[in-house]
């Protein structure tokens, strides 16, 4: 968690004048450097001091805290909503006067135009009327202008307002999210947090932009109709009808929307919960061979949500499609009122009309629903944080600091807590409420959890966590924990980054990070839970004698292990067994007690096996498994994945860094729209959609051309009459004709306009659901490498935000696009079909605004993109401090990581507060053009008076008007479409992964193979990736039918290479051979389906335990049972609520570690291969369990092949061979007690490193193994009879060096 540092530049906004604020020209020399090259994060200004993270938090969380206080005085809930008014209803109100000025003048504006039409209708070349008409034109361009600047300066400060409540939000969430207590971490999911910070906030943002138009519309609309009143009398009415009217209809779609809303956002958190544990477990279904169970699971998530998706697309559909229509049907009913009620239609009425109807539309029809949905949107999500907020908080059980004269001391007394090991020191640590007793801790705690955590940074910082670098120190600290040597090897030593989630670093290289992090702080108390497990022996014994006892040996340290040869030199032990004390005393004391350690540790068998720390009668169910599920990676694969991957010395730099996210450069292409649209229908339907979009803005334009149409001849009709008989009386026009054509044109409007609206979300969501099939199938056939090189949160920010767009935004913002676009069209139609040499300033304006827009479009692609690069690091940084929760309390670190979150947000500020003026810039100099436009029409018809009549000016003049808004919002769109395709250009990118090789081929092998289980590796070299380094070298072996054998060497030996290859994770060169067949001639999964493994770190998935036994439901009840009961599994499962259909936790985190790993076992059982692999399983488990997994393993797989990847050489020594791998080649194949006899081999090396005792009892076993297989009649009652004859070292060496 590096500092983000970077250069700041400072804000110019804090110097800039009146003038330069109103037409943001303070942001000038930013587009001026976007033009010349691509932004970067040094080129953002610094976030101004009233926007920063910290104030914004604290200020809010003030506000909240004290509404806490008061709730609880009254007994009540706290309401987070009013915390937020109090904070911020100062400022908002303010903002209020601008929207009144705004609505203000749209309302004047059409009387204006009024005055204007009235001199055509009257039009004498006498020249008093002119001058009056010229007034009344610049009155209008100045209401023009105005608005244009008013209305973005309006806008800028309600997005800011958003920006300031969504940071102090995320400020508060994040606080909360370090101070959860373990209770509350069971009520809430990693995702459930993450999904706050990045959807619910979100809300706030839009919120405050409509907010004020809950009153403003209302307001407004009683304006309108009493001017509507003054001009064409009571008919105004029919037409207000309309718009009242519609706004229930549309308020019932909103609610209607909304909760389609809510089940669709319910469905896609399951999705991505399932996505998420697909990605991390992805080696895992690989080895198994159960993408098509999984691809299943997802597509079936996936049906039900596009279902959903659909359903409120339609209603989006009718909802954009009625505003589309709604002011067409107002003056519709408006008009024929008037008509039909015996009224003289004219140009003047007709077009004022028109023009208020068409300020109010917008307030009425868009910004007033807008702001009911939002806000009631807001509110939901103010809830879901409020639920959060208010969640258990750890009990501030802070130790007290020691004066110097005092002891350090940790006292624990009567304590009840539910817990096994580790639960002991999570109470220690006070994450374990206590049920009653007593925990007295003085002094400062540093704690190492049993899953290793690092965060992104450089492996140093992940040490010096904050502290001062001393150079003596470090140097210590790296040498006591054995991390010289790794060191060395990294590309860039101690200041390598470590990527996401420690992908740099192998499973032991994490946990002795870990260890150093704990030893360089310097603490009084050590908790150390089980570090030395993911080590192998040589190294855990240097850990131990080096670290724990010498360095740490003025410390209390407290150490939960498996390892009984540490126990020696313990001053104290406690032996805890299903959370009780079972015995307490020294090493010697127990010695002299005669209790034997590993009995104590066992149990007899027939009594049940250890309880089960999930199940639910008890209070703390997730006491024991907090420390393992590790959060947002979700579960332990991952770190499997990535000591498979980084276990080879050299290739530790293959993966150094999580390679950058390849942010694309320049324009979306044209063929990426084409494969977009084709992904939906196909042509012929695509055809029509685009002939139906022409049809609707036809009959738009009609409808209005028609009204003008009507009034001309009316006009005509009264001039004649008049000239004729000087008589005045009216003469009527055929009303049936001009009023059926009126009604013919208005229904074919919105027929179209429904229909239209309808097929493009048809189509776009039908895209969605295509390429999200397409890039998941893509994703399950991606070799491992993929997985490994990517971060699980780019993965999956593809499937969530990505997909998220496709589904929701992406055809919403087209659909509005399209519309508005042939809306300009029209209005330019109509402006140019008028007055013709309009086309003369057009032009240049035309070339200006295309100008602009490329110029706009360069900078604002680089904030956009900035504006994304800059947000996940608040998540990242989110879910990996919720994974070292305890580590950094234990460390009190919390202050700096909230400084540090802090700092993230206000990086983020500084790219969204670009965003939202940038785009203001442009809005305001677009709305400047339309200005002008509005000007250039409103001057030209005066100067044409005489060749003009005035329903021609009238139909100009007000479309004209329209224009202001509308230009700015389809330019905004067309931009917003572009940024939204690069979306679903990501998607395209991921359904064009490299694939893995086939999971089928024509030759299949006979459904028995393998029946005898024999492997043969010949010259095979492996590497992860084509330009990776080799992890395996010349590798040439035999291993016989039914031979269990040992895989040992130093970390990053190749021994899970060796596995990798017999899976195929990489395409190995060489050949490999299972009973005569090519494995690399047949397909994957008839490979992969015929060997079993048991993977180092034990992987559930979240479903029920029967779907995580048997995914494809090949085997029957009573198979299942039998293989749980063979694992001693079956009274756990029993117990749970519904037995085998029990939904698990989180990626099956209410079992104990040992308890996932007999799953895994049982998974082996039940398949009943002739080749099992074992990788390392026992690492976390403690030796009863490791003991029983052994025991299972040679009975129940005796006629299997077995190969076991070992860290302890306990576990492989009565092997049948014994394979040593150096550096990725075969050193020592052959039986272990031969390859003891070997005094310079690395084995006899390895065994030597164990100590003493352990060696001696090692060597005893080989040798009784090898004699009891080779000599039986020499073996009598299980003892060696000592015959000095029968030397194996005098020429019984069977070397077996290749095929």
């Amino acid at each position: 968690m590096e500092a983000v540092s970077h250069e700041e530049k400072p804000n110019p906004l804090r110097d800039a004048n009146l003038c330069s604020r109103l037409f943001f020209w303070w942001l000038n020399p930013i587009f001026i450097i976007g033009h010349k090259r691509k932004l970067e994060e040094d080129d953002m200004y610094k976030v101004l001091p009233e926007d920063s993270s910290e104030k914004l938090g604290e200020e809010l969380q003030w506000y909240w805290d004290k509404e806490v206080q008061k709730a609880k005085k009254r007994g009540k809930m706290p309401h987070l909503t009013k915390a937020i008014i109090l904070c911020y209803w100062k400022s908002y109100l303010v903002f209020g006067i601008f929207t009144m000025i705004e609505e203000t003048l749209k309302t004047i504006q059409p009387i204006f135009l009024g005055k204007i039409i009235n001199y055509f209708e009257n039009y004498d070349p006498s020249d008093e009327g002119l001058n009056f008409a010229y007034c009344y034109a610049a009155a209008l361009s100045v209401c023009t202008l105005i608005l244009a600047i008013m209305h973005h300066l309006y806008f800028y400060h309600v997005q800011r307002a958003g920006m300031k409540l969504r940071v102090a939000m995320c400020h508060m969430i994040y606080r909360k999210a370090l101070r959860l207590s373990n209770v509350a971490m069971a009520k809430t999911t990693t995702g459930q947090i993450v999904n706050l910070l990045s959807n619910d906030v979100n809300k706030f943002d839009q919120v405050t932009i409509f907010l004020h138009f809950l009153w403003a519309g209302p307001i407004q609309a009683v304006a309108v109709t009493v001017l509507l009143w003054m001009e064409i009398g009571p008919s105004c009415l029919a037409g207000m009808a309309v718009l009242i009217i519609l706004l229930p209809v549309q308020t019932c779609i909103g609610r209607l929307f909304s909760s389609l809303r809510s089940k669709t956002a319910a469905l896609t958190d399951v999705r991505i919960r399932t996505m998420n544990e697909v990605i991390s477990g992805m080696k895992i279904i690989k080895m198994y061979a159960w993408e098509k169970s999984f691809a299943e699971l997802v597509n079936g998530l996936r049906r039900k949500e596009i279902a959903m998706i659909m359903k409120s697309s339609y209603l989006r559909g009718l909802n954009l499609a009625s505003f589309f229509v709604a002011s067409k049907i107002t003056v519709f009913m408006t008009f024929m009122a008037y008509v039909l009620l015996g009224n003289v239609i004219s140009a003047s009425r007709v077009f004022v009309a028109v023009s208020l109807y068409g300020a109010v539309r917008l307030t009425v029809t868009l910004f007033f629903p807008a702001a009911v949905e939002r806000v009631s949107e807001a509110v939901v999500s103010i809830r879901r944080i409020k639920n959060f907020l208010i969640l258990d908080e750890v009990s501030h059980f802070k130790p007290q600091l020691h004066d110097n004269n005092e002891n350090v001391i940790l006292h624990v007394q009567d304590l009840t807590c539910y817990w096994d090991k580790s639960s002991l020191l999570s109470a220690v640590l006070g994450e374990l409420p206590k049920d009653k007793g007593l925990i007295n801790v003085t002094g400062r705690i540093a704690y190492v959890s049993q899953q290793p955590w690092v965060f992104s940074g450089t492996v140093r910082s992940n040490i010096l966590f904050d502290k001062e670098y001393e150079k003596e120190k470090y140097e210590k600290v790296l040498k006591v924990c054995a991390l010289k040597k790794d060191l060395e090897l990294l590309a860039n030593g101690d200041l390598t980054v470590i990527g996401d989630r420690g992908a740099t670093l192998s499973g032991g290289q994490k946990a002795r990070v870990n260890l150093a992090r704990a030893v360089y702080q310097d603490a009084d108390i050590y908790l150390l839970d089980d570090p030395l497990s993911a080590v192998d022996a040589e190294v855990g014994r240097h850990l131990f004698e080096k670290c724990i006892c010498q360095a740490l040996h003025q410390k209390i340290s407290v150490l939960v292990t498996h390892q009984l040869q540490y126990l020696r030199a313990a001053n104290q032990i406690l032996i805890l067994k299903d959370g009780k004390m079972v015995g307490k005393g020294t090493y010697s004391e127990f010695l002299r007690s005669g209790i034997d350690f590993a009995s104590l540790l066992k149990k007899d068998e027939e009594v049940e096996q250890q309880s089960v720390p999930g199940t639910p009668n008890l209070k703390s169910a997730r006491s024991r498994t907090f420390s393992e599920s590790s959060v947002w990676s979700q579960d332990s694969s991952v770190h499997s994945q990535k000591d498979g991957a980084v276990e080879q010395q050299p290739a530790e730099n293959a993966l150094a860094a999580v390679p950058e996210e390849s942010r694309s450069e320049g324009k979306i292409t044209f063929k990426i729209y084409r494969k977009y649209f084709t992904a939906g229908a196909n042509y012929f339907v695509i055809f029509i959609l685009i002939v139906f979009n022409i049809l609707a803005q036809v009959a738009y334009v009609l409808q209005d051309w028609w009204l003008s149409y009507w009034a001309y001849h009316q006009e005509k009709l009264n001039v004649t009459t008049n000239g004729n008989n000087g008589a005045n009386e009216t003469e009527h026009l055929d009303l049936n004709f001009y009023l059926g054509i009126y009604a013919g044109l208005t229904v074919a409007t919105i027929l179209f306009g429904i229909i239209r609206s309808l097929l493009v979300f048809q189509v776009l969501v039908n895209s969605g659901q295509t390429l999200h099939n397409k890039m998941f199938q893509s994703i399950l056939r991606a070799p491992v490498l993929f997985f490994d090189r990517n971060p699980i949160g780019r993965i999956l920010n593809r499937f969530s935000k990505d997909i998220g767009h496709l589904d929701d935004l992406l055809p919403l913002t087209f659909l509005d696009f399209v519309q508005t676009l042939l809306q300009i069209f029209g209005v330019v139609a109509v402006a140019v079909a008028v007055i013709p040499w309009i086309l003369i300033p057009l032009i240049p304006l035309f070339i200006l605004f295309i100008f602009l827009r490329r110029y706009f479009l360069d900078t604002s692609r680089d904030i956009k993109r900035l504006e994304s690069t800059t947000r996940s690091p608040v998540f990242s940084h989110l879910s990996s401090s919720l994974q070292g929760l305890w580590t950094i309390r234990a460390l009190k670190a919390e202050e700096r990581f909230q400084k540090l979150f802090d700092a993230h947000q206000d990086l983020h500020s500084e790219a969204w507060f670009l965003f939202l003026t940038t785009s203001r810039w442009f809005a305001v100099r677009l709305d400047a053009i339309c200005a002008i436009f509005v000007i250039v029409v409103a001057f030209g018809s005066l100067v044409l008076a005489k060749t003009l009549n005035a329903g021609q000016v009238g139909l100009a003049l007000s479309y004209a008007i329209t224009l202001m808004g509308t230009f700015q919002w389809g330019v905004r769109q067309s931009a917003e479409v572009e940024n939204l395709m690069i979306s679903a250009e990501r998607v395209m990118e991921y359904t064009e992964l490299e694939k893995e090789a086939p999971w089928e081929t024509n030759k299949h092998p006979p459904p028995e193979w393998p029946n005898q289980g024999m492997i043969a590796f010949e010259n095979v070299n492996f590497t992860y990736s084509l330009d990776g380094p080799l992890v395996l070298r010349h590798l040439s072996v035999l291993i016989k039918p039914k031979e269990k054998v040992g895989i040992v060497g130093r970390t990053g030996a190749g021994k899970s290479s060796l596995i990798a290859a017999l899976f195929r994770l990489a395409e190995p060169e060489g050949r490999i051979w299972i009973d005569k067949y090519l494995t690399s001639e047949l397909g994957l999964h008839d490979l992969r389906k015929k060997i079993s493994i048991i993977p180092q770190e034990p992987v559930l998935f979240t479903g029920t335990m029967r779907k995580n036994l048997d995914p494809f439901n090949e085997y029957t009840d009573e198979e299942l049972w039998s293989a749980l009961e063979e694992v001693q599994l079956k009274e756990a499962v029993e117990d749970l609520p519904n037995k085998m259909e029990t939904q698990l936790a989180e990626s099956g985190s209410n079992f104990s570690v040992g308890q996932r790993q007999l799953v895994c076992l049982a998974r082996a059982v039940l398949k009943k291969n002739r080749i099992l692999i074992i990788d390392e399983a026992t690492a976390n488990v403690d030796p009863r369990t490791d003991e029983f997994i052994q025991k299972t393993i040679r009975e129940k797989f005796a006629h299997c092949t077995v190969l076991t990847i070992a860290h302890r050489l306990n576990t492989i020594i009565d092997s049948d061979r014994i394979m040593v791998l150096d550096a990725g080649r075969l050193k020592e194949y052959g039986e272990p007690y031969i390859l003891l006899q070997e005094q310079d081999g690395l084995f006899y090396k390895m065994v030597q490193q164990v100590g003493k005792t352990e060696a001696a009892s090692l060597i005893e076993t080989a040798k009784r193994v090898y004699f009891s297989k080779n000599y039986p009649e020499v073996v009598q009652n299980g003892q060696l009879a000592t015959d000095s004859s029968l030397d194996p070292s005098s020429g019984l060496c069977i070397t077996e060096t290749a095929l």
